[in-house]
């Protein structure tokens, strides 16, 4: 399956400027050996002041398919994508290509422009005369639930 973002209406990631506080633990979280706890360090972090600089060019897209699974994007995942910033080689696009939205990188190097999976399944998109590929808007983040909304086993 191809990585589609739906809606096909971008969702604004921020409709509420009201701040989302969260409780930074620690200044890193080491993934592999365990380290002291640091007194459980804690500040504030705003993660619309993370996630959102921009509210009024971030969306929100959910995807589905698995074209970009070599990126860690996966089907369900939700996207942060911003529409101010300048798409450059090798950045991580969503795309509309005659009129439908997807999620590529984006190759653009010697006047050749295409849209690359992260899955050796897909070949790369790309372009021939009458076709029309607009890059929408540059990811710069995304959000994966960890804990399913529905424990196994739970009613």
């Amino acid at each position: 399956m191809n990585t589609v973002v739906v809606p096909s209406v971008p969702v604004p990631l921020t409709d509420d400027p009201a701040a989302l506080l969260l409780a930074e633990a620690l200044d890193r979280l080491p993934a592999g050996f365990p380290s002291p706890a640091q007194d459980h360090t804690q500040r504030p972090i705003e993660l619309n002041e993370l996630l959102v600089p921009r509210p009024l060019s971030t969306f929100l897209f959910t995807v589905a398919g698995d074209s970009m699974t070599g990126a860690g994007i996966f089907d369900g995942d939700k996207l942060v994508v911003d529409r101010s910033l300048e798409p450059k080689h090798g950045y991580i696009v969503v795309a509309c290509v005659d009129g439908d939205f997807t999620c590529k990188r984006l190759y653009k190097r010697a006047g050749v422009v295409k849209l690359v999976a992260a899955n050796p399944a897909y070949p790369p998109i790309t372009f021939g005369d009458g076709q029309e590929m607009t890059v929408w808007g540059v990811v710069t983040w995304n959000l994966r639930q960890v804990l399913p909304t529905r424990m196994p086993g739970s009613s």
